[in-house]
């Protein structure tokens, strides 16, 4: 893990620094086309499950347009660069005057990553594309990921993807595109992509220090995801997800000990990491519950379940908002689960 890179899971290469890209040819592929042609659109709106590549391959094809700056000259491909490259040293160091890369800031007071991209964080954009390039250049700004927008931010972005700048353009990231403003969503042009496959996360993986075979459960685990499978392999993952189901699948709340385990080893100071894990893997597991019950035919709990992701989402929301006991929010799952 790169500690001075508030977000970045022990284990991983922060996306500005990281070179290559497992999967994802055919999405590749139709960014370089696109850039190619000379008709690109101004917003792109990259899109996919968390930790499936979408901000590396933002950096990538940003890389690939600094790097060739008339698109009509533009090789085929986007090709992996060199770590002593100057401009990926460059835009790994944060030093390009031709990318801005706009996540949640850091709060000052508390030195913790804050929990939404704020007005301000927006506002850099605009005083960003508002200076000339002194290269004449694309400038490029990656919005990672746009979910994280609050509502102030989120018309802020707008009132700039109305008007875009000439040579300019926003990659925006999403893991659930359907929480943006559709207004943003309508002016940006969509590319999905698709959890990576068995081979190419293992690929992944062995990329990050896995050794040949080392991931193979944990991978059976990850959906798809390098997020998820270092979630599971360095931060207790694979035990949380194993407590959580066993206390599901127990059925009833007769035995609180493993649910009092559970909270209290979540709620422990150094574990912000995996009550965040914990808190997606809640809504996912409940979702994909709701999804089989109504394929087996089981309208009734289809409903209840889906109604309860939607009503624990909104639980952890806000007791994220106002920073309520971690202890506490674990518990009230189970409870509304079984109630």
């Amino acid at each position: 893990m790169n500690g001075e890179q508030p977000g970045v899971l022990e284990g991983a290469i922060p996306p500005g620094e990281n070179t290559v890209l497992f999967g994802h040819d055919a999405a590749q592929s139709f960014l370089a086309n696109a850039y190619r042609s000379g008709r690109m659109h101004h917003a792109i709106l990259i899109e996919g499950p968390q930790g499936v590549g979408k901000a590396t391959l933002a950096y990538r094809f940003a890389r690939h347009m600094l790097a060739h700056p008339d698109p009509l000259s533009a090789p085929e491909m986007i090709a992996d660069s060199g770590p002593d490259d100057p401009l990926t040293r460059q835009i790994a160091s944060g030093a390009s005057h031709n990318l801005l890369h706009l996540a949640r800031p850091v709060d000052e007071k508390t030195g913790k990553v804050k929990s939404v991209i704020t007005v301000d964080e927006v506002r850099k954009a605009g005083k960003f594309f508002g200076q000339t390039s002194g290269t004449g250049n694309w400038r490029i700004a990656i919005i990672d990921p746009a979910d994280d927008l609050n509502r102030n931010a989120a018309n802020a972005l707008l009132k700039i993807l109305e008007e875009p700048p000439k040579r300019s353009l926003f990659l925006v990231l999403s893991h659930t595109p359907g929480r943006l403003l559709p207004t943003i969503r309508s002016r940006c042009l969509s590319l999905r992509l698709q959890p990576l496959s068995a081979p190419d996360l293992d690929l992944a993986l062995g990329h990050l220090g896995a050794a040949p075979g080392e991931a193979d459960a944990i991978i059976r685990l990850s959906e798809g995801s390098v997020a998820r499978a270092l979630l599971l392999r360095n931060y207790g993952g694979a035990e949380i997800a194993e407590a959580f189901v066993d206390i599901i699948e127990r059925g009833s709340l007769a035995n609180r000990e493993p649910i009092h385990k559970l909270a209290e080893t979540l709620s422990a100071r150094d574990r912000d990491v995996a009550y965040q894990f914990f808190t997606e893997l809640v809504i996912d597991r409940i979702q994909a519950m709701a999804r089989d019950a109504g394929a087996a035919g089981d309208l009734n709990e289809a409903d209840r379940l889906a109604r309860l992701s939607v009503e624990l989402a909104e639980h952890f929301a806000t007791a994220a908002a106002y920073n309520l006991d971690r202890k506490q929010t674990v518990l009230h799952v189970f409870t509304l689960f079984f109630r």
